[in-house]
């Protein structure tokens, strides 16, 4: 069923409100021109009275007068007319057949309403003033009150008719095609990368569907402008960081450095530059693919083990100087690799910025229905307003955390791994150095 905001609610009222007029605006029309049709015009009006007035001079002059009138009225007006006082006997010398005696009981005043019922042509009679008698006379075909009412229809019915239906379709268009058309410049606006493009407000204040819409685009624009901003980024960051190794290598060659020793020299920088490209072109993938892992049940303790291991071997760290306290039973709801990827970045970290004598510690609570796992070491920690800072890539904090010779893509990729497992992380400074704080789904 659709929401009281859906779009298909204002359709309904729209279209019933249409109807509704149609319906309304027909029967108010047609009985208008019905009851305004029936009535005798101002000019068939003005020459009836008329008539009457040459009646009554000729009935005050005499009955020869009034035969005589008779007579003339005949030849201009070729319908049947009488004068007749008020028991209906004809003046004037005039006789009435019995036929046109019935006639006389149909006769109707000249201002009441004609019925459009009647076929032929009806028979009114006119007042001579101050003498009680009155003109019967049928009424003239040019007079008909009913002889234009085809065109009046037609005019005054499907007029109205045609304005509610423009008016529907303004409104139509107004509700639907308007925002469409938006929407669309929108979209073409994104086809030639004209990412500064913003949706009107109007649309995205909507709650229907074309506002879901219009919402919908805003995110997919606001999406892509990041992602090109954090790819240019990522260039522009990419290409300082390689002139490091780049100009080391050049001052190696310009040395007077032994062949063994160059030898050495280069592998360091063409490993240091391999994993900056690496660590680079995986954000990349991580911040455009944002892929979703499949989650499975994970043993911290095991997983921390190995972990340690490596570590251990490549920094050439003690393995008694990485302490953790796991409840027995930890286990995560998340992906392995992506999981030990990210455990294993921040371990890194903790490690090179740890004193000589320093010590690494994981420890594990529960918390309701997730854990959180907590690694910390005993650096110099990094000051609070920082700590969102060391999350994006290619942060460098190394003026406050000696020996960062990093790249600054560790914690960024860890924080996506995590979070693309439906975990979160972030990062406090601790009691003797800096603490990070991974929460995933317990099992």
């Amino acid at each position: 069923m659709p929401n009281r905001h859906s779009l298909f609610w204002r359709l309904v009222v729209l279209v019933a409100g249409f109807c509704l007029s149609m319906i309304w605006a027909s029967g108010y029309v047609s009985r208008y021109i019905d009851r305004t049709s029936s009535f005798l015009s101002e000019q068939a009006r003005d020459t009836l009275t008329g008539y009457a007035s040459e009646a009554q001079a000729a009935l005050q002059a005499g009955p020869e007068a009034m035969a005589q009138w008779l007579t003339v009225m005949k030849e201009r007006e070729p319908t049947w007319l009488v004068v007749v006082d008020e028991q209906l006997q004809p003046l004037g010398g005039q006789s009435l057949s019995d036929e046109e005696r019935q006639r006389l009981t149909f006769v109707r005043h000249y201002d009441w309403p004609m019925s459009r019922r009647y076929d032929g042509l009806p028979l009114v009679s006119v007042p001579l003033e101050s003498t009680g008698a009155k003109l019967i006379i049928q009424l003239p075909e040019r007079f008909r009150p009913w002889r234009n009412h085809a065109l009046l229809t037609a005019g005054g019915v499907y007029l109205p008719l045609v304005l509610l239906s423009l008016l529907f379709c303004w409104l139509l268009y107004r509700m639907l095609v308007s925002p469409l058309d938006r929407l669309r410049r929108q979209a073409n606006a994104l086809r030639g990368n004209r990412l500064d493009s913003l949706l009107p407000p109007s649309i995205a204040r909507r709650n229907d569907e074309l506002g879901e819409l219009g919402r919908s685009l805003e995110y997919l624009t606001q999406r892509l402008r990041d992602s090109v901003a954090q790819q240019q980024q990522l260039l522009r960051d990419l290409s300082h960081e390689l002139r490091t190794p780049l100009s080391r290598l050049r001052v190696a060659c310009e040395s007077e450095l032994s062949a063994g020793d160059m030898r050495n020299r280069t592998e360091r920088e063409i490993n240091s530059m391999q994993q900056l490209v690496d660590n680079t072109l995986e954000f990349a993938w991580l911040d455009s693919e944002q892929p979703r892992f499949e989650c499975e049940p994970v043993d911290v303790a095991a997983l921390w083990d190995l972990l340690c291991e490596n570590a251990c071997f490549e920094a050439g760290w003690p393995r008694e100087r990485i302490q953790a306290q796991i409840p027995e039973g930890c286990q995560v709801l998340g992906n392995l690799n992506a999981l030990a990827q990210a455990m294993e970045n921040i371990l890194r970290n903790a490690i090179r910025y740890s004193p000589a004598q320093g010590v690494v510690w994981l420890t594990a609570n529960r918390d309701s229905d997730s854990w959180q796992l907590r690694i910390e070491d005993q650096g110099p920690g990094v000051p609070e307003a920082k700590l969102p800072v060391i999350f994006r890539p290619f942060a460098r904090l190394s003026a406050a955390r000696p020996g960062g010779d990093g790249f600054g893509l560790g914690l960024a990729i860890a924080r996506s791994m995590v979070v693309m497992q439906g975990g979160a992380i972030w990062a406090e400074n601790g009691a003797s150095g800096l603490r990070m704080i991974i929460r995933l789904r317990s099992v």
